[in-house]
């Protein structure tokens, strides 16, 4: 149910105050016309020659165009109220995973294909009011897709998906806030000073065979903002962070602004080897079966296994879901599934046009009544 009114210019109201003052002009002008009568010997002649008529539907028309006045001032005062919307009338940004083991063929034929297909079929899900921006990631972040309702466009990005060597998760939640902070004024854009540089080759960037933590963000721990973004990030990633801000660092970043995470952790526990077409290379001259995939790193840690843990404590710090899919169909179900998981969120949502549209029916009713019940037509 939509919660309690309030006004965006609440110093227009004042204008409610001519209703009142015309009510009591109009009461004047009655009572004047009535001392001002002229005396007929016979009222009852005069009664007679007049069509009979309620005396009360006089005053009705007039009420009408008062009422109508009223609605007119409370629009002008941008009358808002909070409500449940549904999250299509909003944006999400899908952060997909682009790294060398979305090749891992575990999931046929390929993780990175069985994401595209995935990816494909929740955008034509989608109905033409959904702003979707598409965010792709692997040793660097960076935004595809603005936000668009070009769906073509969209598709056509997905279609040309590339691998690359490394794992950002952090950043790819750092650049999903900033195409959010884009479309949305409410929310600032992420604070990258004092983060491990995620560009390959700059100076401080570590190499991917090994985890970064990156470097501590300056402050305490964000708390969860006071108030929900309508739009929302779906990460799809299918192994653990190598370089650059943790993820849990970034989801601190997420949570100040109020952006809500829902990761998708992708692939088996058991990656086999690495098969990428031509274009999956960006036209490479590599295609075919690889040699083994390896991402142990110190301490046995599997970097080409889905890193649950991180990737639970993003969607508890923002406020989202964790969801895990370990073949295509289960990719498929999580993202047909996913707006019965965001159906609506809260937003202040501006009324003024209705107040108007509902003055100008008063206002037209309110004309018909006087032209219909006038006491000498024509």
């Amino acid at each position: 149910m939509p919660g309690p009114v309030s006004f965006g210019l609440p110093y227009v109201l004042v204008a409610l105050l001519t209703v009142p003052a015309l009510v009591a002009v109009y009461v004047w002008q009655l009572r004047r016309r009535r001392r001002q009568a002229v005396a007929f010997s016979s009222i009852s002649l005069i009664r007679s020659a007049l069509p009979r008529q309620r005396t009360w539907r006089r005053h009705v028309p007039i009420g009408l165009v008062l009422a109508s006045l009223a609605l007119l001032a409370v629009a002008g005062s941008r009358p808002q109220v909070r409500a449940q919307v549904p999250v299509s009338s909003s944006a999400v940004i899908l952060a997909v995973d682009v790294s060398g083991s979305m090749c891992a063929t575990d999931v046929s034929p390929n993780r990175l294909a069985a994401a595209q297909d995935a990816v494909r079929t929740f955008i034509e899900k989608q109905d033409d009011r959904t702003r979707i921006g598409l965010v792709v990631f692997s040793g660097f972040a960076q935004v595809a897709v603005p936000p668009t309702t070009d769906h073509a466009e969209l598709r056509k990005a997905v279609d040309g998906l590339t691998t690359g060597r490394g794992t950002t998760i952090g950043a790819a939640i750092l650049k999903s806030i900033d195409a959010i902070a884009e479309i949305n004024p409410d929310v600032a854009p992420a604070d990258t000073s004092g983060t491990t540089s995620t560009t390959p080759g700059a100076p401080g960037a570590p190499w991917n065979g090994g985890p970064s933590t990156g470097t501590p963000l300056p402050g305490t721990p964000a708390p969860r903002a006071a108030r929900t973004a309508p739009e929302i990030v779906v990460l799809l990633t299918d192994g653990a962070n190598t370089r650059g801000v943790t993820p849990q660092e970034a989801a601190t970043q997420a949570a100040a602004r109020g952006v809500r995470v829902y990761p998708i952790g992708f692939g088996t526990t058991e990656p086999t080897q690495m098969v990428c077409t031509r274009d999956q290379l960006g036209g490479g001259l590599y295609d075919g079966p690889g040699q083994g995939l390896s991402g142990i790193g110190p301490g046995g840690r599997n970097f080409l296994v889905v890193d649950e843990q991180a990737l639970r404590e993003v969607a508890t710090t923002t406020g989202g879901e964790y969801f895990a899919a370990s073949d295509a169909g289960q990719l498929q179900g999580v993202l047909a599934d996913l707006p019965k998981h965001v159906q609506t969120q809260e937003q202040q949502l501006d009324v003024s046009a209705a107040f108007a549209a509902l003055a100008a029916l008063v206002l037209l009713a309110g004309l018909a009544l006087g032209v219909r019940w006038a006491p000498y037509p024509g």
